[in-house]
């Protein structure tokens, strides 16, 4: 994205500071291969971590990047085909499936799937659907079809993105996307709760 004040975390670390700026979130689970993650979390796309954490429970590995300023959280964004936080990097390299959670403009509660994972994508589309949730699993402009996608940076090389808009994020209708994604996902991780 044009737009970014950074163009990659490291950028960001030489004007921001973890603590104060932004903070960091990895909870790795040993028995599951999916990674959960907003990379632009807290104040920068809000909504997205909360159900980050939902959809990943107590059953898939998280990682949330967030902003934690009073404003200017916006500045934080660093876009996801050059999002190289070292500690992400990390837990998506032991991860087969990624699953990022973003937040995008809108007039109405939809959600926009992208990645390389077209199967997962087709089952998560299916899910959403069965759910009550409108989607649009193409022709819009987030495709996440960039390898170097933080979506698509699994063991895999193929993930699926959530551009969930901002009324569906500020609504209660939200839990039908947590509810429909851990469904399709529990589907498929073996070892993974369905509690």
């Amino acid at each position: 994205m044009t737009g970014d004040r950074y163009s990659c975390i490291d950028e960001l670390r030489q004007h921001e500071e973890q603590g104060r700026d932004f903070s960091i979130t990895t909870v790795p689970r040993a028995a599951s291969t999916c990674l959960i993650l907003a990379p632009h979390g807290g104040g920068i796309e809000h909504g997205t971590s909360d159900i980050a954490r939902a959809i990943a429970g107590e059953d898939f590995n998280l990682y949330l990047f967030e902003g934690i300023k009073a404003k200017g959280n916006a500045g934080l964004h660093v876009t996801s085909s050059r999002f190289d936080e070292q500690s992400c990097l990390e837990i998506l390299s032991a991860c087969d499936f990624v699953l990022a959670i973003h937040g995008c403009k809108g007039e109405d509660e939809r959600v926009l799937l992208g990645g390389l994972h077209r199967t997962m994508k087709r089952e998560i589309s299916d899910s959403l659907q069965t759910h009550g949730v409108n989607i649009e699993s193409s022709g819009h402009r987030y495709p996440a079809t960039d390898p170097m996608n933080i979506c698509n940076r699994g063991r895999m090389r193929q993930g699926v993105q959530l551009e969930i808009s901002a009324p569906l994020r500020r609504s209660p209708n939200r839990h039908r996307v947590v509810d429909a994604v851990r469904a399709a996902l529990l589907a498929r991780e073996p070892g993974a709760n369905s509690s």
